[in-house]
């Protein structure tokens, strides 16, 4: 009995020490990550509540700063948040089933997949400043290739100055958008569709299923996982998304392509409201991670 009872001891004492251990191994990285991520949403909500210029003292508000940030028509937050969404609209109904699609096709080991996978890949690798540059010679209203090329089809009548017209503005800040990222999702998606079983694959084909049919049963199925890591990028891109609208339209014009991020640079930047600012910061983190929640969500309730 003493035995049994002296080796439950030292059993416990072992898983213990091994306990302390890993807790040792893992407190670099959870104090890494605590100071550079929980303390900043931290500080950030802690100052929401404030209305701070960033010089002086703040005065305490409560959550009056969040009250404004929707009741407020001149802050034009719902604005904002409105083209966030079509832009994530884009991104999950557009640019993904396209990634998708690309995918499928390459993971078929077609000639020079390869060297396709690298062109599409390619638009990633750029800077998105870079990008905004080029996508705004292709805007440009006197030289640029678009309206030369409906000059070139006798479409002179649908000319445009695509990043000035509040009509056209927020399309041509989707579309760059939209068309960088592909090659992200198309990568993400084919190594899902490579680690498919070819075994699966070619008893299918013995049983008469065609290519189309093989993809729609087994492939997209079996590749679930990572087409809602996808979307969840997708949406929570869309949210956060800022380079390409600051270089192309920064905003406008008359704020028709604000976007959350844009919206808080001016708050901070221009008018000195760091606490609406913060809030701003707070509102994005809260829809990032309910969004991605609902996203999981729902993909669990598809697997049910």
């Amino acid at each position: 009995m003493e035995n049994n009872q002296n080796r439950d001891t030292q059993k416990r004492k072992k898983e213990l020490q091994k306990g302390i251990i890993i807790f040792i191994f893992l407190l670099p990285a959870l104090l890494l990550f605590v100071s550079i991520l929980i303390a900043p949403i931290a500080v950030s909500f802690y100052r929401s509540l404030f209305d701070w210029n960033g010089f002086t003292e703040g005065t305490f508000i409560g959550f009056n700063n969040y009250i404004e940030l929707f009741t407020n028509g001149s802050i034009k937050f719902i604005t904002a948040l409105n083209n966030s969404f079509i832009l994530a609209f884009f991104s999950v109904f557009v640019q993904l089933p396209f990634a998708l699609l690309l995918a499928l096709l390459l993971g078929r080991t077609i000639r020079g997949n390869r060297a396709f996978l690298s062109i599409f890949f390619m638009p990633v690798l750029i800077s998105t400043v870079v990008i905004g540059q080029l996508w705004l010679k292709i805007y440009n209203p006197d030289y640029g290739i678009l309206n030369r090329f409906l000059d070139a089809v006798n479409l002179g009548n649908l000319k445009h100055v695509w990043v000035g017209d509040v009509k056209t503005a927020l399309g041509s800040v989707i579309v760059p958008t939209v068309w960088q990222y592909i090659g992200y999702h198309m990568l993400l998606m084919y190594a899902g569709v490579m680690g498919v079983s070819t075994d699966l694959r070619e008893a299918a084909m013995l049983d008469g299923a065609t290519n189309w049919q093989i993809d729609k049963y087994i492939v997209i199925p079996i590749i679930k996982p990572i087409i809602k890591v996808s979307v969840i990028f997708a949406v929570t891109g869309s949210l956060k998304t800022y380079d390409l609208v600051r270089i192309l339209t920064e905003g406008g014009p008359f704020q028709s392509t604000e976007v959350p991020s844009t919206l808080l640079e001016n708050m901070l930047f221009l008018r000195n409201r760091y606490g609406m600012g913060s809030t701003i910061s707070v509102m994005l983190i809260i829809l990032c991670f309910a969004f991605a929640l609902l996203i999981t969500a729902a993909f669990k309730d598809k697997e049910g």
